[in-house]
């Protein structure tokens, strides 16, 4: 259609791929992104996503989420870039520069789209666990935790934001003034705009009750420094206008509030080009689902995927027998999740034709003679809660009997949002049980996850061979575990989150030292199931001649680190360096450690490189009782791969 007269456009939550096209292609969700600790993949997702959107006539996405991924029960957990302020920074600036590219001139292509950075802001971290459910984030930790990623989105050129639906410290996200305007626009400069999420000015006033009425709630909003309400049913968007000019008219919404809000929708379609260009030229888009596209979706679903314990069972030899079972291993919902081909994702007959699960893979690399498959359990959803099932229970028995090693298939029932709210982290007793079946048999036992976030698994851990974190890998995403475990890929996915052991006990990485003190006084309490940026390899990675330029470091200056990194293993691969650095004392608590920098690298087989990184002033920054970034003279501790060294601020 010919849009050079209205300036009219499409949005779309395109989170891992054009998600609701036919034959598009779906990549890992965010937190398996995060997981492949590599940038250059996170942009190329952006690319390959923002082709297929506009191929699909649609110019802005609403992604990437940014919200930080610390409460694991939250059920958009999927959707985020994992726990640490560094690594989502890191990825979604990478995905923001994928989405609306080079911008020549200021301007977006047509192979490109306007991001949308969400939900701004503490969106994810609700108390209860359940969605748009309120959160407490102390001005501290929402500024060194929450804000960082929003802050970097800004500084690269992100052109919307999406505001968060929830409440943080007892004000809605839609009338925050002081994050809407005193930060996001007036400190930071952001020149574009806001967007409200789903009826949120309605919900100020049916949910938050923060509103008397509607028109209060659009009040509140506008003043607060939303730009745009998304109002898509009928026929609240004619009340919502109506409202909105008697608002203007009565001077409850200032006439200037309303013409900034408008001169910011009016350039950002301008950048897009709105006014004077055409969509969906005829053969434009001839890479549509291309070949490349697909295995840049089955690299990201590759670098994602996460060995995190090997007792020698993998890889797999193709002379064993299989036993492939599981409620995930057999459906491509479990693989890709919510938001995929429709919101929660659960409908199998919308399943891209061609693309693989689990169980068809193996059978394709294992042949159907070395094969078995037995479900054992399924997953269904049960009055809106997931729910497992045992099933067959005789006829798996069987054939893991003649099977050399079995794979377990475990994980969640694809969901988001309020359907997703769940009760608890412990996944389904009976998906356990199945394991605990499996184990009894006596036959080595591979667990592979596949799940938007950490699901307490430590029964079915302690007796098996090996575990794998698939997180929602894609319609690659089985092609990938599948040369994974035969060895023909080696594993290079790092931990995006702290993956907890227990239930009611929800720890992360940068936790101060008081998170380490066990009940008899010792400092040995802190034991997640696997540690944030934890990942196994199928070879080794030697790190040693830890370095530093210098000793001190004085405001404005910065350290020079090198490191040393070797594979000594027989198989080539990939690493994720990762620089931490820990404050010894602080006027406020400090953090055990922090994320400052990472890099990815590939080594051959007995291949050494030595790599730097530059430790600069701000680095050892952190927010105070005042709420103000300071640094503090004294000692601090730079850790790489194991080995530390230590230096002073002065």
């Amino acid at each position: 259609g010919n849009y050079s007269m209205t300036g009219g456009w499409h949005s779309i939550d395109a989170i891992h791929g054009v998600n609701y096209t036919v034959g598009s292609t779906l990549f890992p969700q965010e937190i398996g992104l995060a997981a492949t600790w590599n940038p250059s993949l996170a942009l190329q997702f952006g690319e390959v996503t923002a082709y297929e959107t506009r191929a699909s006539g649609i110019h802005w996405n609403f992604s990437p989420v940014l919200d930080l991924g610390r409460q694991p029960l939250w059920s958009r957990t999927f959707e985020t870039l994992g726990e640490d302020p560094l690594l989502a920074s890191v990825m979604g600036k990478a995905i923001i520069n994928g989405y609306q590219g080079q911008r020549s001139e200021g301007m977006i292509d047509d192979f490109h789209v306007a991001s949308c950075m969400k939900h701004f802001v503490g969106y994810s971290n609700p108390m209860s666990g359940r969605d748009r459910t309120p959160a407490w984030i102390p001005d501290k930790y929402m500024k060194e935790l929450y804000l960082p990623s929003f802050k970097a989105a800004v500084d690269e050129g992100a052109l919307t934001v999406m505001i968060n639906s929830g409440v943080v410290n007892g004000v809605p996200g839609h009338q925050n003034y002081h994050l809407l305007t005193e930060v996001l626009k007036e400190e930071w400069g952001f020149e574009g705009f806001a967007v409200s999420d789903w009826e949120d000015f309605i919900m100020l006033h049916s949910v938050h009750r923060t509103a008397k009425s509607i028109k209060e709630g659009i009040v509140l909003s506008m003043n607060a420094g939303l730009d745009m309400s998304r109002v898509p049913s009928y026929p609240q968007y004619q009340e919502y206008c109506r409202l909105m000019l008697e608002a203007v008219n009565e001077g409850s919404i200032p006439i200037e509030r309303l013409d900034d809000a408008v001169k910011r929708i009016l350039r950002v379609k301008m950048i897009l080009g709105l006014f004077n260009s055409q969509i969906n030229q005829d053969n434009k888009y001839s890479d549509f689902a291309s070949k490349l596209h697909q295995q840049i979706a089955y690299q990201s679903a590759l670098e994602s995927i996460t060995l995190l314990k090997n007792d020698d069972i993998l890889p797999l030899q193709k002379d064993q027998k299989v036993l492939v079972s599981g409620p995930t291993s057999d459906n491509l919902i479990f693989l890709n999740g919510a938001w995929t081909h429709t919101w929660q994702g659960d409908n199998v007959k919308f399943n891209t034709q061609g693309r693989l699960t689990i169980r068809e893979e193996l059978e394709q690399n294992l042949g159907a003679e070395n094969c078995l498959f037995s479900q054992g359990a399924e997953l269904y959803n049960n009055n809106g809660y997931e729910a497992t099932r045992l099933v067959d229970i005789e006829d798996f028995k069987s054939k893991a009997e003649k099977s050399d090693v079995i794979l377990l298939g475990l994980g969640e029932y694809p969901s988001t949002e309020k359907p997703g709210d769940i009760r608890s982290l412990n996944i389904n007793p009976e998906q356990i049980e199945l394991a605990k079946i499996a184990q009894g048999t006596g036959k080595p036992v591979v667990l592979v996850l596949v799940e938007g976030r950490p699901r307490i698994i430590r029964d079915a851990v302690e007796n098996s061979s090996a575990s794998v974190q698939a997180y929602l890998p894609g319609d690659f995403g089985a092609k990938a575990l599948s040369q994974l475990l035969f060895g023909e890929a080696n594993f290079s996915g790092k931990l995006p989150y702290s993956y907890p052991k227990y239930d009611g006990q929800i720890e992360f990485y940068d936790h101060p030292r008081s998170v380490d003190r066990h009940k008899s006084n010792g400092f040995t309490a802190y034991d997640p199931q696997w540690d944030f940026g934890f990942g196994l390899s199928y070879t080794n990675f030697e790190y040693s001649n830890l370095s530093l330029d210098k000793s001190e470091i004085s405001h404005g200056d910065s350290i020079i680190v090198s490191v040393t990194i070797e594979n000594t293993g027989g198989m080539d691969g990939m690493e994720t360096v990762q620089m931490y650095i820990s404050d010894h004392f602080a006027t406020v608590v400090p953090n055990g450690k922090s994320l400052k920098s990472f890099d990815k690298i590939s080594l051959k087989a007995g291949e050494l490189t030595t790599i730097q990184f530059v430790i600069s002033h701000e680095d050892m920054e952190f927010v105070n009782a005042e709420g103000n970034w300071v640094s503090e003279p004294g000692l601090f501790s730079v850790s790489v791969g194991g080995l530390t060294k230590d230096y002073k601020l002065k």
